[in-house]
């Protein structure tokens, strides 16, 4: 007879709820039961545990094992229990001590020689033992993703013996620590586009103020290579941002790479992918490439030949921010707080409006082609400009005055600074309440904004981010207030979402 309660994390989204451990030893015929919703890797957890018991050099209990994972109403996947598991079972059979149970909490997959592998989402779990003020136990291969999460006392082993001994007091665990970086990754300057002075112009802009982007042109005239260019000009992340992108990262697939921990994500998706890949889902809701670009940027290229379905699902997390995956055994929320770049031709063939003649595609296959992307959606993206063939051939411009992203970079973020000081948060992310605070027009201006609203046929939408826009282009010139030019570069930043020609 015995009774034993370890504490160890769940995953939901991108949570780790906290999951008691409740082992019982009672007479009967030797079996092992386990309750509390496991789902499949849960479950095999049984075998993994015995025959890693027994390599280990501990005895098998030979009496009815019972194994509740509490609260049972919340689902339990991955292998990351084994290891409160093992340690249950041995505490309920005395072959361990069980005075630290109390403020510490296990993670860990159990090999079956009893070596402790890898688990996902173990950054969820170091910010949630963190603040219940536990002493978190991982595997080390997880220590220095535990490790970026600051305070707390976090520890690693190797095997499930070197957990046995440290709880008996003959050893001492390893304490978690970051791995080093050297540097980070080079990425791609700005200096290295020749000419495109107006859709440069642009993607600064959409860098200063966090704006959608939509750029439209014919094949080869530098849309994908700006838009490559776009996380080199943007602001550092903050350390809460970078905990936030790193924790969505070790909940999914792919798990956590240590060599871009502070670099801001830039996901680019075919087009061929589907909607549950690019919102996220399955049976165990895991996240998609809009949460995996949250803080970062999301770049569609060839943006109509995505599917309509997939891209409508777009809209909702524009608005706020983050994508509710509902099944029916659980919900998770993810945040999707990304930065929308996308690119398109301006007709099937590509080449429509393009000085050479060469498009043969009719006006119905060009409206259709253009129909694959829905008006609301472009009416959610703020800036959209063209990105046509330079007019001098690349191989003659100049390239010693070519501005590089270390340079663009500083006024971003100088214009970040003012819009935090202002606001706290960037302009695209400025409430109606706040436009009227901080967006106020005088009477030229305004005039100028209702006239082009009245022309152009513009959604109050659409009206409302031409003033954030213009509120950001004032923000890079210094001005305190929106003059005119800074409306009519904004209203000029709406061109392909008035139905007009590219």
């Amino acid at each position: 007879m015995g009774l034993a309660l370890v504490h160890s994390r769940g995953c939901s989204g991108v949570h780790a709820p906290p999951i008691t451990v409740e082992v019982h030893l009672s007479g009967g015929l030797p079996s092992m039961c386990l309750v509390g919703l496991p789902e499949t890797a849960v479950r095999e957890s049984k075998d993994r545990v015995r025959a890693a018991l027994i390599n280990s050099g501990f005895k098998w209990p030979q009496s009815r094992i019972t194994i509740s994972l509490a609260p049972a109403e919340l689902p339990k996947e991955g292998g990351g229990f084994d290891l409160p598991i093992a340690l249950g079972i041995l505490a309920a059979s005395k072959q361990v001590s069980d005075s630290a149970f109390d403020t510490c909490e296990f993670l860990g997959e159990l090999s079956l020689n009893g070596e402790l592998r890898s688990v996902r989402g173990v950054l969820p779990a170091a910010i949630r033992s963190v603040e219940s003020k536990r002493t978190l136990i991982v595997p080390a291969s997880n220590a220095a993703e535990a490790a970026l999460v600051e305070g707390g006392e976090k520890y690693c082993g190797v095997s499930l013996l070197e957990i046995a001994d440290w709880l008996a007091g003959s050893a001492q665990l390893q304490q978690c620590v970051p791995e080093l970086i050297a540097e980070l990754p080079c990425l791609p300057d700005l200096a290295d586009v020749i000419g495109l002075a107006g859709p440069k112009r642009a993607l600064e802009v959409a860098a200063a103020g966090n704006h959608h982007l939509l750029m439209a042109g014919p094949p080869g005239t530098g849309k994908t290579l700006l838009a490559s260019r776009l996380p080199g000009i943007l602001p550092p992340m903050t350390e809460a941002e970078s905990l936030e992108v790193a924790a969505l990262a070790s909940v999914s697939h792919a798990g956590l790479d240590h060599r871009k921990w502070g670099v801001r994500p830039f996901r680019t998706p075919h087009h061929s992918c589907s909607s549950v890949a690019l919102a996220g889902g399955g049976a165990r809701p895991r996240p998609g490439e809009i949460s995996l670009a949250h803080n970062g940027v999301l770049f569609l290229d060839e943006l109509p030949e995505f599917g309509r379905h997939t891209l409508e699902i777009l809209r909702e997390p524009i608005e706020s921010g983050r994508i509710v995956i509902s099944r029916a055994a659980m919900q998770a929320t993810f945040p999707a707080r990304f930065q929308l770049v996308a690119a398109m031709n301006p007709c099937p063939c590509g080449l429509s409006g393009d000085d050479s003649g060469r498009c043969n595609c009719s006006a119905e296959q060009i409206q259709r082609y253009r129909n694959k992307v829905s008006g609301p959606l472009l009416d959610r993206i703020d800036i959209q400009v063209e990105v046509l063939r330079p007019e001098t051939s690349i191989l003659s411009a100049p390239t010693d005055d070519m501005e590089s992203s270390a340079s663009v970079r500083e006024r971003v973020v100088e214009s970040r600074r003012l819009q935090f000081d202002r606001a706290g948060k960037t302009n695209a992310l400025m409430s109606n309440g706040e436009l009227k605070r901080f967006c106020c027009l005088k009477n030229a201006t305004l005039q100028l904004l209702e006239h082009a609203a009245e022309q152009l046929y513009l959604s109050p939408r659409a009206c409302h981010r031409i003033l954030k826009v213009s509120r950001t282009i004032a923000d890079l010139d210094q001005a305190e207030n929106i003059r005119s030019r800074h409306v009519a570069e904004a209203i000029a930043y709406r061109r392909l979402n008035t139905g007009q020609d590219y």
